[in-house]
C-alpha cells in the first residue's frame, strides 16, 4: 500500500525512482574532559586543514556542475572555518581541558541557534552552512567518512534530514534525478542550488527518513510537494502523464523567454526578478527577467564577518549592473534589523524589533555605515542603469534626510573626478501603511514606488507573518490590502511616476489579474516564476479586468476577493 507525505516543492519537476537514503554519522558522541591539551589542539589544527582542502576541491567540482558563481558559497564556507571567532572559542575551549569535536560542536551550535532563532526565511537557512561546516570538521577530527554522493552510478531519488551545500554540489544530474528531505525550506542552498541545476525538489517533510527505506520507490512531485511511497500501478502511470503535461508547459513558457511582457488588449509591463546576490543574475537573464526590481544588499553583509567595505560593495554592485547588461537594477539600501541582525554590530534589546531601530532609521542614525554603501552605489551607477531604493520609509523627513545624505555623497564623488550616472533614479519601498495612505504626498518627491506587501501586510493586519497561531490574518486579498495597493498606483499615476511591486503577492496568478487591473506597471518576483507570469499576463484582458475593480474593492473578506478572482477571472 502506497504512502503519500507532503512538505515543499522547492524545485520544479515530477520524478520517480528508487530511494536512496543518506545516513550520517552521530553527532551525539560523549564529549570528554581532562584531555591532552596538545593532542586535541592538533586534532583541531589538522581537521581545519583538511575541511579547507576538501572545500577547495569540491568549489572545483562545483564550478563544473553549477558554474562558478553558485560554487561560492564553498567559499563562505572556507569564511565560516577560517573565522577568528570560531578558532578563539574552540582553541579556549580545548585549552580547559576540552576534546576538539565536542568543542566544535558547542561553539558551532551558538552559531547555529542565533541564525535558526532568527524570523526571516533566508537567514534562518544560512545556519545550514554552518551546519555543514560543523559535520566536516567533527568529521575530519573523528576520522569518519563523509558521504560521497558523486558515486551513486544508478536512478534514484535521495531522502536526507536534510542536504547540505557541500552534499548538493556533488549530485550528477545523470542519476540523482530529485531528492527529499525532512526539513529546509525555499530560500535554503540545497533548495536554490537544486532548482540552478534543475533537480526537482521537496524539503520539509519531517518524516521521509523514517517513513521510507532504501529502494523504494519513490514519485516526488516538486510542483505540489507531494511524495508517495510505494506507489500503486495508477499512481505512477497518473505520475507519468503530469510529468509529460509539465514538460510540455516548460517548452510552451520558454516560447515567452524573450517576448514582451504584453497583456492580450495590448497594455505594457515589467516583469523584473528580485535577488540576493551577484550570482541569482545569471538566473535572472535565464528566465526573462526585464531587470532587477529588488537587489536586497543585506545578505552582502550577512556573508561577510564585517562591515563590507566601499570597494567590495562596489565591486558587487558593479558586478549586477554590468551583469544585467543595461537592463535597470532597482538597488534596495541596507534593510538590517528587526529579525535580520549582524553579529558584528551591536543592536538596543526591544520590545518589537520589527518596528524598531532598523533599516533606513538605522541607516539615518549610523552615517558612518551609510555614507560608505551609498558611495558604493554611486560609483556602480557608471556601469548600468541603477535605482535606488529606500526601505521602511514612515515620513518624507526620512526621505528627504537620505536623498540629502546620496546627493552630498555624489557631490563629493564628482569633485573627485570619480564617475557617476546623472540619471539615478530614487525611490522608496511601501511597506508602513501610513506610507501608502500619503503616498499622494510622497508621489511628488520620490522618482517610483516599490510596494513590499511582505511588511504591508503584517503591518495593515497588526499580524506578524512568522506566527502559525495568526497565520489566518495574513491575507493578501483583504480589500484593506487592495485599496491601500490602489492608493500607491493612483499616486504613482497622477504624478507621472511608476509603481512596482517586489513582495510575494507580485507573483501569485490571482494576484496579478488584480495588480493589472490597479495598473501596477512593475511586477518583482523570483526568477522562476517569472515565465510563468507572462504566459498569464498575455492571456488577460487588461480593459475587461478593469471592470471588476469596483466590485472587489467594495467586498467585505479577503475570502470572497480570492473566490471571486477563482471564479470568474482566472476560469
Amino acid at each position: 500500500m502506497s504512502k503519500k507525505l507532503h512538505g515543499i516543492a522547492a524545485s520544479k519537476g515530477i520524478v520517480f525512482a528508487k530511494a536512496y537514503k543518506i545516513t550520517e554519522f552521530s553527532m551525539d558522541f560523549v564529549a570528554k574532559t581532562n584531555c591532552n591539551v596538545d593532542l586535541e589542539q592538533s586534532k583541531f589544527e589538522t581537521a581545519l586543514n583538511q575541511t579547507i582542502a576538501q572545500l577547495d576541491d569540491i568549489k572545483q567540482v562545483a564550478i563544473q556542475k553549477l558554474g562558478a558563481a553558485d560554487a561560492e558559497v564553498f567559499e563562505a564556507h572556507k569564511t565560516i572555518v577560517q573565522d577568528p571567532e570560531l578558532k578563539t572559542q574552540v582553541d579556549a575551549s580545548i585549552a580547559s581541558g576540552n576534546d576538539a569535536a565536542s568543542s566544535v560542536r558547542t561553539v558551532t551550535d551558538t552559531f547555529v541557534q542565533m541564525f535558526e532563532m532568527m524570523e526571516d526565511e533566508y537567514f534562518k537557512a544560512r545556519s545550514a552552512d554552518i551546519k555543514d561546516v560543523r559535520k566536516r570538521l567533527i568529521a575530519n577530527i573523528l576520522d569518519e567518512k563523509i558521504t560521497d554522493l558523486s558515486t551513486i552510478n544508478e536512478k534514484v531519488i535521495i531522502l536526507a534530514h536534510d542536504l547540505t551545500p557541500s552534499e548538493t554540489s556533488q549530485l550528477n544530474k545523470e542519476f540523482t534525478i530529485g531528492f527529499v528531505t525532512n526539513t529546509g525550506g525555499r530560500t535554503s542552498h540545497a533548495a536554490i542550488m537544486a532548482r540552478t541545476m534543475e533537480i526537482p525538489a521537496v524539503v520539509g517533510t519531517q518524516t521521509i527518513l523514517s517513513d521510507a527505506s532504501d529502494g523504494d520507490i519513490i514519485i516526488l512531485n516538486g510542483l505540489t510537494g507531494e511524495v508517495i511511497i510505494n506507489p500503486t500501478t495508477e499512481e505512477i502511470s497518473n505520475a507519468e502523464a503530469e510529468a509529460d503535461k509539465y514538460e510540455s508547459l516548460i517548452k510552451m513558457q520558454l516560447e515567452y523567454k524573450d517576448k514582451p511582457s504584453i497583456s492580450k488588449d495590448g497594455h505594457l509591463v515589467e516583469l523584473v526578478a528580485n535577488i540576493g546576490t551577484p550570482k541569482d543574475v545569471e538566473g535572472a537573464l535565464n528566465n526573462g527577467a526585464e531587470g532587477v526590481g529588488l537587489y536586497r544588499t543585506e545578505f552582502l553583509y550577512m556573508d561577510a564577518t564585517e562591515l563590507p567595505s566601499e570597494d567590495i560593495q562596489f565591486e558587487a554592485y558593479k558586478k549586477v549592473l554590468e551583469g544585467m547588461k543595461g537592463k535597470p537594477v532597482v538597488v534596495r539600501t541596507l534593510d538590517i534589523g528587526g529579525d535580520k541582525e549582524l553579529p558584528y554590530m551591536e543592536f538596543p534589546a526591544e520590545m518589537n524589533p520589527f518596528l524598531g531601530y532598523r533599516a533606513i532609521r538605522m541607516c539615518l542614525d549610523r552615517p558612518e555605515i551609510f555614507n560608505v554603501q551609498l558611495r558604493a552605489l554611486l560609483r556602480a551607477s557608471a556601469y548600468g542603469d541603477l535605482k535606488i531604493m529606500f526601505p521602511m520609509i514612515a515620513t518624507l523627513g526620512e526621505f528627504r534626510a537620505a536623498k540629502k545624505m546620496l546627493m552630498d555623497q555624489k557631490d563629493i564623488l564628482v569633485s573627485q573626478g570619480i564617475p557617476v550616472s546623472d540619471n539615478i533614479e530614487v525611490g522608496i519601498m511601501v511597506e508602513i501603511p501610513s506610507t501608502a495612505v500619503m503616498a499622494e504626498t510622497f508621489a511628488k518627491e520620490v522618482d517610483f514606488f516599490s510596494i513590499g506587501t511582505n511588511d504591508l501586510i503584517q503591518y495593515t493586519m497588526a499580524c506578524d507573518r512568522m506566527s502559525e497561531r495568526i497565520s489566518y490574518l495574513y491575507q493578501p486579498y483583504n480589500p484593506a490590502i487592495l485599496r491601500l495597493v490602489k492608493n500607491v498606483v493612483d499616486a504613482a499615476n497622477a504624478h507621472g511616476k511608476w509603481a512596482g511591486m517586489c513582495g510575494e503577492m507580485a507573483s501569485e496568478p490571482a494576484a496579478i489579474v488584480i495588480l493589472l487591473a490597479l495598473g501596477l506597471h512593475e511586477f518583482s518576483m523570483s526568477s522562476s516564476a517569472i515565465l510563468t507570469a507572462r504566459v498569464l499576463i498575455s492571456e488577460l484582458d487588461k480593459k475587461e479586468l478593469e471592470k471588476h475593480v469596483d466590485t472587489i474593492l467594495d467586498m467585505s473578506t479577503a475570502e470572497e476577493v480570492k473566490d471571486y478572482i477563482d471564479s470568474n477571472l482566472l476560469a
